[in-house]
């Protein structure tokens, strides 16, 4: 299907070039010259063009489409490539856009099996690990444990700089929820890194990568179980203005969804701009979610989005609020903590202890200082974090000693030779990188640095299977999209993303290694669902002028989720959020939005799928807290018959329920309450089902019999 001419290797994995369009030269025939964004080197595409409705659009086939540029979507291609498959394609909205080239922290964590010392460690263990905060099925708990150690050093292979010792030892470190030393890192950009390395082996295998392109919506046949994706329709973002938006059609034997979480749902929120996730087009078409109340909040910069975590907060900065016109400073952690050795030594604990979390609430714990950033904000004041001093005593506390802190930090501190004078030179002496980071992004630390507590991490996502598919047979969620976990260890997330898009790979091998659909039956089949997705763009064209503008439509979700789905969610609110979300989608599918020009067309659609999510997202909150649902991960369920507060110096607030802790054995799945079809549109109602966890397996496999059964391709259907 595809015929490749081999690039030479990029100079790096963004040179200037790679973001300028290099567009598409039409052959006679059926070429159609895609570049691979490279001066050098081209990719032929067997194409054609079709007229649908009243619209012509270019459809390209081909075996694999890969949708998404981030660390698990190159991963995903690069297994691809390595095991034959390299008839593939990979189509992103903008190269170099997503969570994992733009995200991080002071050290971004990569969690992995424990390979170094005597400390004993397995992969049991490791699954026992993931699995201890519930909400996590065993099986693939114990996958992700497996598959850490190889794809940790297929990363090494790639060039990601992770550290070792004089012994060749990756000597690891405790993250939040860890109690093994399993946690490396690369530095603050090791995403990054991970980016870089797989799109550098991806232009070395010339795999065709379409940029600035955006898919609107899957391509699906079939009913019940037997429903498979057979494609997808995009838009190319350079041709929105062409008589057809920039239609292109793709036909894909299987399509790997890698496009991460949706942190545009959020008002607060540390994701790049513009990361929509598109949990939506896979909801539209029947796709089973889970998981979807278990997301992750923690304390981030503002002004340049970057997670306020490890060194950061270990250092001992001051905390302090002003007036929206930076007046009026108050150093408000003082009116929470008793004592300047409870301010300075949960400051502290912020650094591994990064992540709001339920449990931390109680005994003047780390995440009351999140509480105490949420209160300041919701009073209208700002939060800034000071580096160049320590924490300001109140009245009637002692002063900042680093002496006075509590042993796991001066221990820490002393350890790590970190005993200068202010924050700032502290983190000088621990994490310079974490400094040239911000430096980098024009930011001096010196100055004092905004911060909110912001949506960080969704745990849920598209239910997957042991391979990685989802309930739509041939369509593969990988990296966050996947809602493989539920309250998890830092920094476990990226590890995940690896060992599914491997095990995504290789189910496409082993199982679906056919070519596309002949043309005419893909044109049958996807046909109808193509005139829809036309008919429907022409209808948002032509909205009412009474509709919403886009900016507003995002506004309002944005609204709603920061209030009712962050860290904070009320029993008393959540039947209206999800009534005022569901309002929304009524008007949005009989008034559309109003749009200034064809330039907006991407946001309005992407809004229709986000409206879409943010429902599926706040009925699954509301079915867990109707089921009696309490505090637990990354949210506390404000009631007020409740049975714990929060009591800090200010006395007792924020009444809200512990955690119901047999709900850790089931997970929450989440469809559209209707089998869709390829014709209606999807209504705004879903339907929460809670399911029980699969067990952690009892794999006492003997080598003979495993032999055969992979010999036989076998065990690639376990787990289906």
């Amino acid at each position: 299907m595809i015929r490749k001419k081999k690039p030479e290797d990029s100079q790096g994995p963004f040179p200037a070039v790679a973001f300028r369009r290099l567009g598409t030269l039409p052959l006679s025939g059926y070429g159609l010259w895609a570049t691979d964004y490279e001066s050098k080197g081209t990719t032929m595409l067997d194409h054609s063009e079709q007229t649908f409705g009243s619209a012509k659009a270019r459809v390209v086939s081909v075996q694999t489409l890969v949708i998404g540029s981030g660390a698990a979507a190159l991963n995903c291609a690069e297994h691809l490539y390595e095991l034959g498959m390299d008839d593939l394609l990979i189509v992103t909205d903008k190269l170099g856009g997503g969570t994992s080239y733009n995200s991080g922290s002071d050290k971004q964590t990569y969690y992995k099996l424990g390979i170094f010392g005597d400390t004993p460690d397995s992969p049991m263990e490791f699954a026992r690990t993931l699995t201890a905060g519930g909400m996590m099925h065993g099986d693939i708990a114990y996958i992700e444990a497996l598959g850490s150690a190889p794809e940790f050093f297929h990363l090494v292979r790639n060039g990601v700089p992770f550290p070792f010792n004089a012994y060749g030892a990756y000597v690891g470190y405790k993250t939040d929820h860890d109690p093994r030393q399993r946690a490396t890192s690369a530095g603050p950009k090791t995403s990054r890194f991970m980016v870089e390395r797989a799109l550098a082996q991806v232009r070395r295998n010339a795999t065709p990568i379409l940029d600035r392109t955006e898919v609107i919506r899957l391509l699906v046949a079939g009913d019940g179980d037997e429903r498979r994706v057979i494609g997808a329709v995009a838009l190319d973002l350079d041709k929105l203005d062409a008589p057809n938006f920039g239609l292109i059609v793709i036909n894909a034997a299987n399509v790997v969804m890698a496009t991460g979480g949706p942190g545009e749902m959020y008002k607060v929120s540390v994701y790049p701009e513009g990361q929509i996730g598109n949990h939506g087009l896979a909801l539209e078409v029947g796709a089973v979610a889970n998981n979807l109340a278990e997301s992750q909040f923690g304390l981030a910069s503002t002004r340049f989005r970057w997670n306020l975590s490890g060194t950061y907060q270990q250092v001992i900065p001051c905390y302090f609020s002003t007036d929206a016109a930076g007046r009026d400073r108050r150093y408000f952690l003082n009116d929470y903590f008793e004592t300047m050795r409870q301010v300075a030594s949960n400051t502290f604990l912020k650094g591994y202890q990064w992540p709001f979390h339920a449990a931390r609430l109680q005994g003047f714990g780390s995440s009351v200082v999140d509480i105490a950033v949420a209160n300041e904000l919701a009073a209208g004041r700002r939060v800034f974090m000071d580096f160049t001093r320590n924490p300001v005593a109140g009245e009637g506390m002692g002063e900042f000693s680093l002496a006075d802190l509590e042993p796991e930090a001066r221990r820490y501190l002393e350890r790590s030779g970190a005993l200068q004078a202010t924050p700032y030179e502290r983190l000088a002496h621990m994490n310079p990188e974490s400094i040239e980071l911000y430096a980098e992004h024009g930011i001096d630390l010196r100055e004092p640095l905004e911060c909110a507590v912001c949506a960080q991490h969704n745990n849920g996502g598209l239910r997957v299977s042991i391979w990685w598919e989802s309930s739509i047979r041939h369509l593969f969620p990988i990296g966050e999209l996947a809602g493989t976990h539920g309250v998890r260890p830092g920094g476990s997330a990226l590890n995940s993303g690896q060992v599914g898009g491997l095990r995504a790979a290789q189910r496409i091998k082993a199982v679906y290694n056919a070519d596309p659909l002949p043309l005419r039956e893909f044109r049958k089949l996807a046909a109808p669902q193509i005139r829809e997705e036309v008919a429907a763009i022409r209808r948002l064209l032509k909205s009412s002028a009474s509709a919403p503008t886009p900016a507003q439509v995002r506004s309002e979700i944005q609204e709603r989720m920061s209030a009712h789905g962050a860290f904070l969610r009320s029993v008393e609110t959540i039947g209206g959020a999800v009534a005022g979300a569901k309002a929304l989608w009524a008007t949005l599918t009989a008034k559309g939005m109003r749009l200034a020009s064809r330039a907006e067309l991407p946001a309005a659609i992407q809004n229709l799928h986000l409206t879409l999510t943010h429902i599926a997202f706040l009925q699954t909150i509301q079915t867990l807290i109707e089921r009696g649902g309490g505090s637990r991960g990354g949210y506390m369920v404000l009631d007020p018959q409740g049975d714990l507060v929060v009591r800090t110096k200010r006395g007792a607030e924020l009444p809200h329920r512990s955690e119901n802790m047999a709900m850790r054995g089931e997970i929450l799945e989440t469809r559209l309450a209707f089998e869709p079809s390829t014709s209606p549109e999807p209504g705004g109602d879903f339907a929460v089902t809670p399911v029980p966890t699969r067990p952690l397996p009892n794999d006492d496999s003997w080598y003979e019999t495993t032999w055969r059964q992979w010999l036989k391709g076998e065990i690639f259907s376990i787990g289906e």
